[in-house]
């Protein structure tokens, strides 16, 4: 995807009047009890105060599967020319300057601006009675919900950061990753106290939401992120670094994990194919499974719209078999062999179909369009809207389905994991089996790690999982040099116009996709384990040292 809406992220910095567009408090900026806000005047204003930092949480939507699934080794990006910023991030070659890394950064930085000025000039209105007590509950905890979330993304990808609240902090010096997660709990068991129970809406957060995100939190937090200098001893070589594990820390996501699923409130939708698309978003099936999501009404009316669906699917009937060539989207599913490994394994499974398409029919022409090799690989279906068949996906202008964060299919595989890393497995068949029925495929008495990482990938293929769950399991580097098993890998691929191992011609698009696994495998290093500090959005120093080993 291009920078879409540069104007606006550039005019967002320059309101900020500051260069990150994210501030430091001072004894100066403390009030006295007593003391009216000018910002926030009402409960109106309070929650519209904490609404503004969607401005910043939707222009990321579709950005963020362009570091994790393309820093994986599923997805493949032919964005343009091979210097733009996802094929770079395909090939592992992103670099300080490189735009997706830059813009979730600074975006999510300045989303925590807009949080800590709400908190602070919330509680400000209610010492002076300016807002009531239910409205100080809604616009705090949704503050701190998303200020957590957003914490929770940065020291996932970027490591130590720096850490700034309403209380103050610094916007150049890197906070501890121990104290980071501190902070990513705190926030979240307060947003758990002052939000209201889960009744249907996923746009919402919840005191539901706040939960399953503290499990999350804490399953990440359980496996010891590395620190700055565990990654600086493996940066420059293709070695994993051992994995380990906190068993207190996993406690606790078993915990909030159970708290969610005891509440009541939540539930798996009965029919996997129900979950992604216009007419199934917002819980309009009122089946409960949507946690939390980031709404979207498009381009024109949103900070951005989701182009997630524009990525993964642009154009559908010019490409394929009865297609005019083989154009090539943002963002492309790396090889057949994701779907053939999962067919093999599961022939059966309700899940492969909706998340990696092969073909399609055009009620226009009445012609089924394979997406296949020799003709093309199959098409990340997560990024489709599937509320309704055989129809040219119309989102490709709209760019209007929500993104899901969060929904509950995730809440049980955390608590299934978490068990089995305490080495609990027949204690983690119960929630593991639950996704496994639905999807039709066997259950298992005690489910054993490796299991639990192929659930990952059946259940929540191209959700944005990929990378972040790499990163805990310490398995970066290998898993993404398992391109070398497949298909287009081999060398008789490399070339437009010679015969492939498969007794066919050699398109322009599989000889692209060559290049990438091959990059993908040559380029993996252990300074992947994070994303370098990048840039301002306007390209300037933001002072945040040291860089990220490796960079």
């Amino acid at each position: 995807m291009k920078k879409l809406n540069t104007n606006f992220l550039l005019s967002t910095v320059a309101s900020a009047a500051i260069a990150l567009g994210f501030a430091q408090c001072s004894d100066d900026d403390k009030e006295t009890t007593g003391v009216l806000s000018e910002i926030v005047t009402d409960d109106a204003t309070a929650l519209s105060k904490a609404n503004g930092v969607y401005s910043h949480w939707q222009p990321l939507s579709s950005s963020f599967s362009f570091i994790i699934e393309l820093n994986s080794n599923k997805l493949t990006s032919f964005e343009g020319e091979e210097s733009e910023a996802g094929p770079v991030n395909s090939r592992f070659e992103q670099q300080a300057d490189t735009w997706y890394q830059v813009k979730i950064f600074n975006h999510l930085l300045l989303g925590i601006t807009n949080d800590n000025e709400t908190i602070s000039e919330t509680t400000k209105a209610l010492e002076a009675g300016q807002v009531t007590q239910a409205g100080y509950n809604a616009a705090v905890g949704k503050a701190k919900f998303l200020r957590a979330l957003a914490y929770l993304y940065l020291v996932q990808l970027y490591g130590e950061v720096p850490l700034i609240t309403e209380n103050g902090g610094s916007s150049t010096v890197r906070a501890e990753i121990d104290d980071i997660y501190a902070q990513i709990v705190s926030d979240l068991t307060e947003a758990e106290s002052l939000l209201n129970d889960y009744s249907g809406d996923p746009i919402t957060p919840t005191k539901q939401a706040a939960e399953a995100l503290l499990a999350r939190a804490y399953l990440t937090w359980g496996d010891n992120p590395l620190s700055y200098n565990e990654v600086a001893a493996i940066a420059d070589g293709q070695s994993d670094p051992q994995f380990t594990i906190n068993e207190a820390r996993l406690e606790k996501a078993i915990e909030y994990a159970n708290l969610v699923i005891n509440s009541g409130r939540l539930a798996l939708d009965p029919d996997f194919s129900k979950l992604f698309g216009r007419d199934y978003e917002s819980n309009k099936r009122g089946t409960n499974e949507h946690l939390f999501t980031i709404h979207h009404d498009g381009d024109a009316n949103d900070a951005q719209g989701n182009h997630q669906t524009h990525c993964s699917w642009t154009f559908p009937f010019q490409n394929g078999e009865f297609g005019q060539g083989f154009s090539e989207n943002h963002t492309e599913v790396s090889d057949d062999d994701l779907y053939d490994d999962w067919y093999a394994e599961y022939p059966n499974d309700k899940r492969l179909a909706k998340t990696y398409f092969t073909s399609l029919t055009n009620p226009e022409d009445n012609n089924t369009y394979t997406y296949y090799s020799p003709i093309y690989t199959p098409i990340n279906g997560k990024g489709v809207d599937q509320s309704y068949d055989n129809a040219e996906n119309l989102e490709i202008t709209y760019n209007s389905v929500d993104r899901i964060e969060i929904r509950y299919a995730e809440v049980l595989l955390t608590k299934a994991e978490a068990l089995v890393q305490l080495g609990r497995n027949s204690e983690a068949a119960e929630p593991f089996n639950e996704l496994r029925k639905r999807a039709g495929i066997e259950t298992v008495s005690a489910p054993t790690f490796e299991q639990i990482k192929r659930e990952w990938d059946y259940e929540f293929t191209y959700e944005q999982k990929s990378l972040l769950n790499s990163y805990r399991w310490k398995d970066l580097v290998s898993s993404v040099k398992k391109v070398s098993n497949y298909k287009h890998f081999d060398d008789s691929y490399a070339t437009a116009g010679a015969v492939g191992a498969d007794g066919n011609e050699v398109s322009s698009f599989f000889a692209k996709i060559h290049k990438h696994l091959k990059a993908k495998y040559n380029n993996v290093r252990g300074r992947h384990y994070r994303q370098p500090i990048p840039t301002g959005l306007s390209g300037e120093d933001l002072g945040i040292t040291p860089q990220n080993p490796g960079y």
